[in-house]
């Protein structure tokens, strides 16, 4: 392991390991409240575990278990030691939560039982992308579907997004079959909610447009920038790749209450200006001379 990340993993160990326990007990509860009761699929192991309940009687909770070991043991095969090791824990903790949470999942489930199933959906897809995003964000896996991936990755040369999504739907699919197609739609609504959710939570949500702007009024705009709107701006050397000529260009963030506002000023000053816009997500360090509340105070 790199020095740097050891350290910086070691450094947070504690509440990174709280947090993990926190995310897999959501997931275990999610599960026997809101995907079990209700034959709600949306991939991995669990969904598959709900299927072959229905198919065979097996019990879920050993299905999810033996699979956890198999799905080890096959990436320690295909994956190697280093990659499977950090899918151990997830893997071993995942059902257990599930176990754990058996009991408590029952006793809810009567209390979240709603007249239209989309309602269940929405609180679904809430949970589970909290869940997911909460581990995600530790940069700990739950194994499962996620070392298929892996594989389907290492193999087939395909992106993670594109074998994750493979994997999921091709579950979801099966459930189709089993539950009948309206599970299938519900799944997809899951995962995509879920999704965003997880996003938010492991990039976080956009404060800030960054703006990196080129103009042949380059000196006004920065003067304008810094004197009238109280804004940082940084100056950039840069070359153009076409006509090799060396120009300066702007990187400005500004929030996003005043991106339009911004946006329209700059083009104001010179409405040929080439700009990029970008989300910002995350600020560290640095200063800012603008004490405003916003743009529209100034005006």
């Amino acid at each position: 392991m790199v020095p740097i990340l050891k350290k910086v993993l070691d450094k947070n160990r504690i509440p990174r390991l709280v947090l993990m326990i926190l995310g897999t007990f959501l997931l275990g509860l999610n599960y026997n409240v809101f995907l079990k009761p209700n034959d709600l699929i949306v991939g991995g192991t669990s969904g598959l575990a709900i299927i072959f309940n229905d198919l065979f009687g097996w019990n879920d909770q050993i299905f999810i278990y033996v699979t956890a070991i198999l799905l080890i043991l096959i990436s320690f095969i295909f994956l190697g030691k280093t990659k499977t090791m950090k899918s151990i824990f997830g893997s071993i903790l995942y059902p257990i939560m599930i176990t754990l949470t058996a009991p408590l999942g029952e006793m809810l489930a009567t209390k979240f039982v709603f007249d239209d199933i989309i309602t269940t959906v929405v609180f679904t897809s809430i949970l589970y992308g909290l869940a997911y995003g909460i581990v995600y964000k530790l940069e700990y896996t739950t194994g499962g579907s996620d070392i298929i991936m892996q594989i389907v990755c290492k193999y087939l040369h395909m992106p993670e997004g594109r074998a994750s999504i493979l994997t999921n739907v091709f579950i979801i699919i099966f459930g189709g079959i089993v539950f009948g197609i309206p599970k299938v739609v519900y799944g997809v609504i899951i995962l995509y909610v879920s999704s965003v959710i997880v996003d938010k939570i492991v990039i976080g949500i956009s404060e800030s447009k960054m703006f990196i702007i080129n103009s042949h009024k380059i000196d006004e705009i920065e003067k304008v920038i810094i004197n009238e709107l109280k804004l940082g701006v940084t100056r950039l050397k840069a070359q153009g790749g076409y006509t090799n000529k060396l120009q300066d260009v702007l990187l400005c963030v500004v929030p996003n209450r005043d991106y339009y506002m911004f946006k329209q000023i700059i083009l104001e000053l010179d409405k040929n200006a080439f700009f990029i816009i970008n989300d910002c997500y995350d600020i560290e360090g640095g200063t800012t001379k603008r004490q405003e509340v916003g743009l529209n105070s100034l005006y």
